[in-house]
């Protein structure tokens, strides 16, 4: 008998989940308080499922997209679920009021998480009767191509409950980490934001042009970073590995990080700053085309990463 999962929310993200779970032959049930969301979810997943198709990343899409049902009742929903993915709103009042639904009416032992970009499990879950259930699984858009899942709980969330998401994760190809303690931005964004603030300060102090910096991450860190991250990276930047590269560059790296970012780095100023060395941005239909082709793109390379792995 299939597994069974409830997406709460038909927006990009909950879609992207229904596929990712119905593709891996589990039975979804998706569910959106906002009829018209809910009526447009099945053909732009069928879409979607048929482009991965395409990739060599769905085998069967009529047959994926036929898994997932779309139900107007959070109930009936989450009837039979083991699972549960809410994708709601960013605000944390509609998230209390989500999860003590959800904490209602799922079954007692059905995984209540959340795909919050920012949130802490324990702020919108501390009420709650069967908080040991509820954690944060934040995904990384879009999810049906970007594998990563951070798996952050509250301190009451169970070890079983995170245990047993990051093995419903895995089970659907995803690639889940575990957050070990609730911090703001989880692991991704505070690492983006590292990045972000550098290239910021660069950019705003003349070191470099906006788009030569997006050049140099694209050809160059990108490169590496697609299928190594940055710590074994930089243990093959060195003949005798990690000690090796710390006692090599160690000095260079800490006197950079010395000149921290200015505290405006993010300021008006400093992204007005970036945002005319930048030059126009596109318009709406234009900014949607380019992604349409970036998720082509991923599509590619995630089809590619798969092929090499199971070779090797």
């Amino acid at each position: 008998m299939a597994r069974r999962m409830a997406v709460v929310g038909a927006g990009l993200i909950g879609r992207a989940w229904a596929m990712v779970f119905a593709r891996a032959g589990w039975e979804v049930a998706l569910y959106d308080p906002v009829a018209a969301a809910l009526e447009a979810a099945p053909a732009l997943c069928a879409e979607g499922l048929a482009e991965q198709h395409r990739q060599g990343l769905c085998e069967d899409p009529a047959g994926a997209a036929a898994r997932i049902r779309v139900v107007p009742v959070l109930a009936d929903a989450l009837a039979g679920a083991e699972y549960v993915q809410e994708n709601g709103p960013e605000r944390l009042p509609e998230k209390i009021a989500i999860f003590a639904e959800l904490d209602r009416l799922a079954a007692p032992d059905c995984i209540l998480a959340s795909s919050t970009s920012g949130i802490p499990c324990s702020a919108f879950t501390e009420a709650l009767p069967g908080r040991a259930r509820c954690l944060v699984a934040h995904p990384v858009n879009p999810p049906h191509l970007v594998p990563v899942v951070e798996l952050s709980g509250a301190p009451w969330t169970s070890a079983e409950t995170i245990a047993a998401a990051r093995a419903v994760h895995e089970s659907v190809d995803q690639a889940p980490i575990t957050v070990l303690k609730e911090i703001e931005g989880f692991i991704l964004n505070r690492l983006q934001g590292a990045l972000l603030a550098e290239a910021f300060r660069l950019v705003q102090e003349g070191y470099v042009t906006p788009r030569d910096l997006d050049v140099t991450v694209a050809e160059g860190l990108g490169l590496r970073w697609s299928f190594l991250g940055p710590l074994a990276t930089i243990e093959l930047n060195a003949p005798g590995g990690m000690a090796d590269y710390c006692a090599r560059y160690a000095g260079l790296f800490q006197r950079m990080i010395e000149k921290p970012p200015s505290p405006a780095v993010f300021g008006v100023e400093g992204c007005a700053t970036v945002v005319k060395a930048w030059g126009e941005s596109p318009s709406r239909e234009e900014i949607a085309a380019r992604s349409a082709r970036r998720d082509k793109r991923l599509a590619a390379l995630a089809a590619h990463k798969r092929k090499q792995e199971k070779q090797a």
